[in-house]
This record gives C-alpha cells, structure tokens and sequence, in this order.
C-alpha cells in the first residue's frame, strides 16, 4: 500500500519492479491516479475526509490479509497522516478534523501535530504494523525536518516513544481543553490514567520489528536545485542547516544571515536552503508559510545593496489552503506594493499574503508535484 503526496509515483515504481509478484495493493493520495495492479482512493489533506477513512480501513485490511511468508510493502510520502485516517474507538472522523483544523490553526508544528494524531488513530504511531499477519516492509519520502521515521506519516509502521501525556500537554498548549471536542480530550484524559493501552512501544515483545528504510528528503531538493543553479553559472552556498519556526520570523533571520554570509562570494550567487515552518494563524486572510515567509523577508531584501530575489516555494506544489505552490520577493518587492497602496504589515497582520503576492503577479503556481521533501528557498543575489 502506498500512501501520500508521492504514492502514485511510489507504487508505479514498485509495481515495475515487482511485476507479477504483486498479489494486490492501495493507493492512497490526494488524486484519481491509476496505477495498474492497485486499487485507487482519495483522501483529504491538510483535513482528512470520508476517503482518508476509506482509504485508512483499506490499509488495515491489506495488512491482515497476509498470506504465509508474504510481505506487506508500505510505501509513505508527505501528506500520508491527513490521506490515511482511521479514528480510533470512541472518535469520530469530525472530531479529528476538528481536532487538525485546530492544531493547524494554533501553528502546532508536525511534532506536535503527528503526536496527537498518533493517540486519536487506530492505524497510527505502529498500529498498522501491529495489526498486519506477517512480515512489513516501509519505504519513505520524508517530509519531515530529521528524517525521524516515528513522525513522517505518523508512523504507521515504527514503534512509537510518545504518550498519551505527551498529546495531553500539546493540547492544553495548543488551545487548552476547551479548544478541542470533548471526545478527544476525553479519551486522552483516559490514556493518562492507564485506562487504554497506548501506540505500540519497543518493549512490546509481540511486535514484529519492521524494516524501514528512508529514500529521499529535503536533501535530495537542495542537491537538485545546487546542482541546476550550479549548471546555469551561480556560485552556489547551500545552508544545511533547516530553516524550521514562525515563518515571519524565520524568513528575517534568515535573510540577514544569507547577505552576511554570502558578501563576499563571487556573484551572480545562488544560495540554497530547506525546512518547514509554522504559521499561528490569527488573521482571516489566505496564504500559506511560504508565500509569508516571502512576505516577511521582503523587508531585509529592500535593504541588500544589490539585486536580490527570494523564492520560498513547498515542493508538493501546495502552499496552505491555496492554489500557490509559494511566492516570490525582492529588492523592488516594498517599493512596487508602495506604488499598488498595499501595505505589507497588514497583509502580514491577517495571514494574507497570497492576495498580497497575488496582486503583484508574484504568487509561484506549480499545481501538485507529486512529491514532498517540505520547502525549499533560495535566494539569488547579482
């Protein structure tokens, strides 16, 4: 079964080398992709839907109907937790819609987020693995800031280390128990108590371990995008370390520290960095953390000395609730809004940077990738 953002590509791939050795499979992804040999489901992202639920009951069927000595190949992608939901008991689908909306809402990041998830699923945090009849194998494109395999999917097939009171503080850091529906708060309380048993754990001597192996990440996009800047005559500085916290302030930050950096390299430059940010929605605008943290670093760009562009773009192709894959700044950004009467700060005060970008033509329209290795920025300066 393969499930998330690159699950169609993932299983065509499989199915070329498996061929006949296939018994049978699922898709599970944000479309209607067919692939040969595998049944099609779409789910819902970043809100799971009736089909992530489907798509989620279909994945545990497939696991217990293992035959003897065959395997159970989980292919997982970006996206994955949202595309294959199966609540757990004494949950309903609305309540964990409300539940993500919420954490999204609050700028929980995919810690925080998958960590609740996990203790609200029946197919997450190592269920799947728990409930399948013989051996698993897991293969991963990770979307996720250190490739941690628990977290990417919300690991469906790996031995999970967090608990019920782990989920517990993150809610009444995120909103509090108010926030949240009464059945989720509830069950959590219950697992605090001992009440139920939590995610399978490695000390669980009926769990099989399963192999898993991580194939591609932000690294794989930063290389290619190197290599391509490499190519076309940049002088190229990669910043390995990830760009992660509030967009707004990451992206000030960050620039600042590139111009510093970057002084006294040859030019044209092309600087390339990856990550994942968070955005604490407060405003009622639309926009994604790509398409602010664009917004945000507008202000240092006006401030370079020179020609300098930035590019901060989601490598699914979707940035938010948006049709925007991210946007782009640069040194004319402020000046060419200043002429349009649109004021940056407040279209950063209601989380709107998508009208903003929209409106200077400057939004970066990919439509979906049929990847996620998380963003990507890079920076040219002249």
């Amino acid at each position: 079964m393969a499930a998330g953002k690159a699950a169609v590509a993932m299983a065509s791939g499989a199915a070329a080398v498996l061929g006949d050795r296939l018994r049978t499979g699922a898709i599970i992804s944000p479309g209607d992709q067919i692939v040969a040999g595998f049944e099609s489901i779409r789910g819902g992202h970043p809100i799971p839907d009736d089909g992530s639920e489907r798509g989620g009951r279909r994945a545990l069927e497939l696991a217990e109907s293992l035959r003897d000595r065959e395997t159970l190949l989980v292919l997982l992608s970006g996206g994955a937790s949202a595309l294959m939901a199966v609540p757990a008991d004494g949950i309903a689908l609305a309540d964990k819609q409300q539940t993500t909306a919420q954490l999204l809402r609050a700028g929980a990041d995919i810690y925080a987020l998958n960590t609740i998830r996990k203790h609200l699923s029946a197919i997450k945090g190592g269920w799947l693995a728990d409930r399948a009849a013989g051996r698993v194998r897991t293969y991963v494109i990770s979307d996720v800031v250190g490739d941690d395999v628990s977290v990417i999917a919300s690991g469906p097939t790996v031995f999970d280390s967090s608990t019920f009171d782990d989920a517990r503080r993150l809610i009444d850091r995120f909103g509090g128990a108010g926030a949240f529906p009464a059945p989720v708060v509830e069950r959590l309380d219950r697992g605090v108590r001992g009440d139920i048993r939590d995610t399978p754990k490695a000390v669980a001597v009926h769990f099989v371990r399963p192999t898993i192996e991580v194939i591609g990440s932000r690294r794989n996009a930063m290389v290619g995008a190197a290599a391509r800047a490499a190519a076309l005559g940049y002088e190229v500085l990669r910043v390995d370390d990830p760009i992660v916290g509030e967009a707004r302030e990451s992206a000030v930050s960050h620039v600042r520290a590139v111009l510093a950096r970057a002084a006294d390299i040859r030019r044209p430059a092309c600087v390339v960095s990856s990550g994942e940010t968070t955005v604490h929605v407060t405003g009622s605008g639309r926009g994604g953390r790509n398409q602010e943290f664009a917004l945000a670093g507008a202000a240092p760009l006006a401030h370079a000395g020179g020609e300098a562009v930035l590019a901060s773009v989601g490598t699914d192709g979707v940035d938010g609730p948006t049709d925007a894959a991210g946007a782009i700044a640069d040194a004319t950004t402020l000046e060419r809004a200043r002429r349009a009467n649109l004021y940056p700060v407040q279209f950063l005060n209601d989380n709107n940077s998508h009208a903003f970008f929209d409106a200077l033509g400057d939004l970066v329209r990919t439509g979906p990738t049929g990847t996620n290795v998380g963003d990507l920025q890079v920076i040219l300066l002249a």
